[in-house]
């Protein structure tokens, strides 16, 4: 079996109700969808979820670019795709970065694979430990009275974590942790994502404040680099602190573990760059004894499942509870068991139901694309790009 042909589709899904960051309003998920054809027919599908400037510091078109120009031509086109292990190799070797490109092409080959073994990407993966996994509810940026009414509408849902954003402002995040927590009760688990905009000193004494209301954990509350300082701010606060933006590479994992300068981290499967490099951050932090979350950088149906199968298969991570909801940010519902979602990449969005998160049973995710949806929501001014023996064609 041979790669013949690469196909890398742009395409930007609307937000029912736009998510709020610190500065960022998204209201819409500019992503990169991606087919792997072969010689047999067989096809491996793939979705990069959402792209930012800040956070990964991809963009749609760096993507697209760094596929059609380097990765699919010197490490795709001819190549065996079952052979993964080796294809992510040698875009480690030869490319530096640019994780979420890396895993675009990693979730369309595992998709594949299990399309040609007639398995879900779950059983490639070892198999489940567990049917589903759990998942927390992330709530954008708000008021104080939002944020509460949101909270408890996750619960009721069956969500068993609330996430809530730092608007920017650390005294309205003390405000808005304190409202939320006197909505949930003091048994909930409750985190706030920083993501990484705070200084040491607005960090240190603002969670010295947020130690008082029994915190999950801080996320990222510093600069993603500045390791040293989360250690030293790790020993003077009483809230768990977790890295995000900090561990990405192992070697990242590695610092962050000999300087004892998290409690817990959390993974993404683009910040890891894929499924292959995936397994091995999750065997580091298992080796470290620290909790791990996966969340998304939200996405469709799609998007959500490297992670899904993912989150199931793996021993270490099937013990925690994650955030891997993208799709039901998109369409602003808690779940889709009963209230289907038909406006998505994937004609067949894995099941959301009660708090949790059940990957689809079909040969690889177990996902047809919506090839209507994608049509209609191509990104504007952006073209299809298609990578072949001879070179890269856009097509309108």
């Amino acid at each position: 079996m041979k790669i013949t042909e690469i196909e890398l589709i742009p395409v930007s899904t609307p937000l029912v109700k736009a998510f709020h960051m610190p500065g960022t309003e998204i209201t819409h998920i500019h992503s990169v969808v991606m087919r792997i054809f072969t010689d047999t027919g067989v096809v491996g599908i793939g979705d990069c979820g959402d792209t930012s400037t800040w956070y990964r510091g991809e963009t749609p078109e760096s993507i697209t670019a760094m596929i059609a120009n380097h990765i699919a031509p010197r490490f795709l086109i001819g190549q065996d795709p079952t052979n993964i292990e080796k294809i992510v190799g040698q875009m480690d070797t030869f490319v530096r970065d640019n994780n979420q490109a890396k895993a675009l092409v990693d979730f369309a080959l595992h998709d594949l694979k299990g399309k040609v073994a007639n398995m879900p990407v779950y059983q490639l993966l070892g198999g489940k430990c567990v049917d589903g996994s759990r998942q927390g509810w992330v709530a954008g940026a708000g008021t104080e009275e939002e944020l509460a009414n949101e909270a408890r509408s996750a619960l009721d849902a069956g969500f068993d974590l609330i996430k809530i954003k730092s608007g920017g402002d650390a005294a309205a995040d003390v405000r808005n942790v304190r409202a939320v927590r006197e909505e949930i009760g003091d048994d909930v688990r409750l985190v706030l994502d920083v993501n990484g905009f705070w200084n040491y000193d607005q960090a240190l004494h603002t969670i010295r404040k947020l130690d008082a209301y029994n915190m999950y954990c801080i996320e990222q509350p510093l600069a993603h680099w500045n390791i040293e300082a989360m250690a030293r701010l790790r020993q003077s606060v009483g809230t768990p602190i977790f890295a995000d933006e900090s561990a990405q590479e192992l070697h990242h994992l590695k610092e962050i573990i000999d300087r004892r300068a998290a409690d817990g981290l959390f993974i993404k499967m683009q910040k890891a760059g894929g499924l292959v490099k995936a397994q091995r951050w999750l065997t580091l932090a298992r080796l470290a004894d620290l909790p791990v979350m996966s969340g998304c950088m939200i996405g469709s149906g799609l998007e959500a499942s490297p992670s899904a199968h993912l989150m199931v298969a793996n021993q270490w991570a099937s013990e925690f509870t994650h955030e891997n909801i993208g799709p039901l940010i998109i369409n602003n519902q808690k779940e889709n068991a009963e209230q289907k979602i038909t406006g998505d990449i994937a004609m067949q969005v894995p099941i959301f139901k009660d708090g949790m998160l059940y990957p689809n049973e079909g040969p690889g995710y177990g996902i047809d694309l919506n090839e209507e949806f994608i049509a209609a929501n191509q990104t504007p001014g952006r073209e299809i790009v298609r990578v072949t023996a001879n070179s890269a064609v856009l097509v309108g």
